[in-house]
């Protein structure tokens, strides 16, 4: 019996023993770097848009597994970029969330960025990138005093790249994927009146 009682006893500590490594291996992985990170740039905070300065994006560590295609790494200037929309604190920056080629492939060859100045601020701040809009002309004045044409549409089912959130006397400033030819009737409607826009679903 006492035989019996010993080697149970050794069984056991052999037992508490193993128990013991274990933990102690699993405290260690846990405490060990994850050297299979990947490090890319997040919002530093919550951001609403427009011009990014040096302290807007920040470090972080993401699983390989979970980093988004395009995503930008330490290193990757990005002050003075635009910022195509709303983005939350601790959100991967990616290429196509800012102005600029990665996000103009998305809407085919011949796109190019067009940024417009649109009269009513407040309904500026209904866009987000990805609507689409038409945009309205309607003239100022005319050079004999009579009453302006009423207005009319000089760029239809476009798509918003980005809403800077850049305000002045003129309008609230708005990037729009259009064509070279829209870009060129949005530039003369807006040299000799005033642009607006309807927000609405893609026709075509």
């Amino acid at each position: 019996m006492r035989a019996l009682r010993r080697l149970l006893g050794r069984r056991h500590r052999l037992l508490a023993a193993l128990v013991a490594a274990l933990a102690m291996g699993c405290a260690l992985l846990a405490l060990r770097p994850d050297t299979a990170s990947v490090i890319v740039l997040t919002a530093a905070r919550d951001l609403s848009g427009g011009v990014l300065n040096g302290t807007d994006l920040t470090p972080a560590a993401l699983r390989p597994g979970t980093v988004p295609d395009g995503a930008l790494r330490p290193g990757t200037p990005f002050a003075g970029k635009i910022l195509a929309g709303p983005v939350r604190r601790g959100e991967p920056l990616t290429d196509v969330r800012l102005l600029g080629p990665g996000l103009l492939s998305a809407h085919g060859p011949g796109t190019v960025a067009t940024p417009v100045r649109v009269a009513d601020p407040e309904t500026a701040r209904l866009l987000s990138p990805g609507d689409v809009v038409d945009v309205l002309a309607a003239a100022t004045s005319t050079w004999d005093g009579t009453t302006p044409a009423p207005a009319t549409i000089v760029a239809e089912d476009v798509t918003v790249l980005a809403t800077p959130g850049e305000k002045s006397e003129r309008g609230a400033l708005v990037v729009l994927a259009t064509t070279s030819a829209q870009a060129t009737e949005l530039a003369s409607a807006q040299a000799g009146g005033r642009l607006s826009i309807t927000i609405g679903t893609r026709t075509r």
